[in-house]
């Protein structure tokens, strides 16, 4: 797929802009769609006329190719817009576009635009130079918003190839009167103006980062759709309630929070809920641990510093027994479990803190020892010295 902030070759090929890494646009940086239906032979005349087209920091839509153009994946394309045209990179096409549409409830009806031509070596050059404006007109635009004293937020800018009009994203907590501020862009940079809003996470995936994880941000690589997520997801996931930790760059909840939620909530279903102390002959053993994957529950009597794991089906026959007013003899009858003490639990981790721990007090003796001969050594020259 072509890049949206590419430099144009000989013949209308898009070279990339060569930034390693630090594409200003997020054409980039973000990651392909995979056509896993391009190797199917499909017949022609059923061919879907619609095709994906992506714009700047991945933003996609729909256009009809209605003069039937023999278009590729990555082709640059001049496409219709209100009052002008653009500049688009195709990015898919065939049967997996009307799976896009049906997955965003898009209709396909006459409200589609369509297709002029495939762009050439002139649009491309022309839209690099409209492009070129982009970075001025954005840091002139901040000042302006400070001097109007709006509380806002501008993140980024995007020209039309056709150099008409502009889109000022930006992202605010109330709502904002920006009035005189359209006024006074239009008439400095000469051009229409659109104000789109946009959320935090929108906002950080336009402007990118690298996350707690060392990678990329999802949302500036692959995540296209956001979804809600709520802090009981990191409850059931047994994570700090700790807002720094939970957050992202954009200040709300982490998007990968719910990645693995379904996985807990299948496993959390076999847990079964201990909400009272486990009545045995030995006394009250209350729960320390769970491991709902592996489906144990470590119990430990409050005058014992060990903890006994017992597997679900014991745990549910305790309770059984605990309802109709019995008491089991231990916790471990009729189950062949070994008991772990508290302090074999991080056995990994103790025994690398012993080995360093060793390691440095016979380095130290080691120290001890030189020193020792040296004032040894020291002493007995004087005493040569004196005789």
């Amino acid at each position: 797929m072509g890049c949206a902030c590419g430099s144009s070759k000989a013949g209308g090929k898009v070279a990339g802009c060569n930034n390693n890494g630090a594409c200003q646009t997020g054409g980039c940086n973000k990651m392909n769609v995979f056509d896993w239906l391009s190797n199917m032979e499909m017949p022609s005349q059923d061919t879907f006329n619609i095709v994906e087209v992506r714009f700047k920091n991945g933003r996609k839509d729909f256009y009809r190719n209605i003069d039937k153009l023999q278009l590729t994946t990555g082709d640059a394309v001049i496409v219709e817009i209100p009052n002008g045209h653009h500049l688009g990179f195709i990015s898919l096409q065939g049967e997996l576009v009307r799976l896009q549409m049906q997955k965003k409830k898009i209709a396909n009806d006459n409200e589609i635009k369509k297709i002029y031509r495939l762009a050439h070596t002139k649009d491309l050059e022309k839209y690099e130079e409209v492009k070129k404006r982009e970075l001025p007109t954005l840091y002139r635009t901040r000042e302006i918003i400070r001097e109007l004293k709006l509380q806002m937020k501008l993140s980024d800018v995007e020209y039309q190839a056709d150099n008409t009009k502009a889109i000022f994203y930006y992202s605010a907590e109330e709502r904002v009167d920006f009035r005189e501020l359209i006024k006074i862009l239009a008439g400095e940079f000469k051009i229409r103006v659109e104000m789109r809003q946009i959320s935090l996470r929108q906002e950080a995936g336009r402007l990118g980062g690298i996350g707690v994880c060392g990678r990329e941000l999802c949302c500036s690589t692959w995540l296209g759709d956001f979804k809600n997520v709520a802090t009981s997801a990191a409850r059931y996931q047994n994570l700090s309630l700790n807002p720094s930790k939970l957050s992202g760059q954009c200040g709300r909840l982490k998007c990968c929070l719910n990645y693995e939620l379904e996985t807990y909530m299948e496993a959390l279903q076999h847990i079964p809920k201990v909400e009272a102390p486990l009545l045995t002959e030995q006394g009250e053993a209350k729960l320390q641990k769970t491991d709902i994957f592996k489906r144990i529950m470590w119990f430990g009597f409050r005058e014992e510093n060990t903890w006994y794991p017992l597997n679900v089906e014991r745990v549910n026959q305790i309770l059984e027994l605990n309802r109709a007013g019995k008491k089991p003899a231990t916790l471990t009858d009729d189950v062949a479990v070994e008991k772990i003490p508290v302090q074999t639990l991080n056995s990994d981790l103790e025994r690398l803190d012993k080995k360093f721990q060793k390691g440095g007090k016979k380095k130290k003796k080691k120290k001890r020892n030189k020193n020792r001969n040296q004032n040894q050594n020291a002493n007995q020259n004087q005493a040569r010295k004196k005789e």
